[in-house]
C-alpha cells in the first residue's frame, strides 16, 4: 500500500497556520517543559466538561477529520469495503470514543504526572499501530487541527479563549511526540 502523501491529506483551501504550532515549530517539536500548571488545570477543567458528552465530541471529531482530509478515511480498515454512511457506522463511533477519551485523558494526566500516560493501551503498541498504518507527521496536524476546532464547539461560550488553545495545543503536541519517539525504527519492528 502506497503511504498516503501531504497532498493526500491536506485540502488546497486549509490554512497554512496548522502546519506549524503557534511558536512556529513542527508539531513534533513541542517539548513538555513548556507545559505550565496553568496550561494543565486549563487542561483538566475543559475536559472535565467535554468529557460529560464524549460520544457526540468524538464523532464530531472524527467527522471534521474525514471533511478536512477525506483521504484519511483510507487509514481505517473498517470503513473501506463500507457503505453505511459515518455518521451511523458503529465501529467508527466506538473508535472515535476510543481515540477521543485517550486523547483528552492523556492531556489531563499532564497536569498530575508530568508525563504522557495513555489509558487502556501502551504508548508502544500504539505507535507501532500508526506508524504500521502510514500516520504520518501531517496526519497529527490535521488531528490536531479538528481536535482544537472540537474543544472549541464543546465548551461553552466564554471558556474557549487563546490560553485554553495553546494549553490544549501544546498538550496535544507533546503526547505526539512522547508516541512518534516511541515508533519502530524499521518496518515490522
Amino acid at each position: 500500500m502506497r503511504p498516503i502523501e501531504r497532498r493526500d491529506v491536506f485540502p488546497v483551501s486549509m490554512p497554512a497556520s496548522i502546519y506549524k504550532n503557534s511558536r512556529g515549530s513542527k508539531v513534533i517539536a513541542a517539548a513538555l517543559s513548556s507545559f505550565t500548571k496553568e496550561q494543565a488545570a486549563l487542561v483538566k477543567d475543559t475536559w472535565a466538561v467535554l468529557k460529560k458528552d464524549a460520544s457526540r465530541h468524538a464523532m464530531d471529531f472524527f467527522l471534521m477529520v474525514f471533511d478536512v482530509a477525506p483521504a484519511a478515511k483510507k487509514l481505517f480498515s473498517f470503513l473501506k469495503d463500507s457503505d453505511e454512511p459515518l455518521e451511523k457506522n458503529a465501529k467508527l463511533k466506538a473508535h472515535a470514543l476510543q481515540v477521543f477519551v485517550i486523547i483528552c485523558e492523556s492531556a489531563a494526566s499532564l497536569s498530575s504526572t508530568g508525563m504522557v500516560s495513555t489509558p487502556g493501551s501502551t504508548m508502544k503498541d500504539m505507535a507501532r499501530a500508526h506508524y504500521l498504518a502510514g500516520v504520518v507527521d501531517e496526519h497529527y496536524e490535521v488531528v490536531r487541527y479538528c481536535l482544537l476546532k472540537t474543544i472549541q464547539a464543546g465548551l461553552p461560550a466564554g471558556m474557549w479563549n487563546e490560553d485554553v488553545k495553546q494549553a490544549w495545543h501544546d498538550a496535544y503536541d507533546e503526547l505526539v511526540r512522547e508516541m512518534r519517539s516511541q515508533e519502530p525504527q524499521t518496518p515490522g519492528q
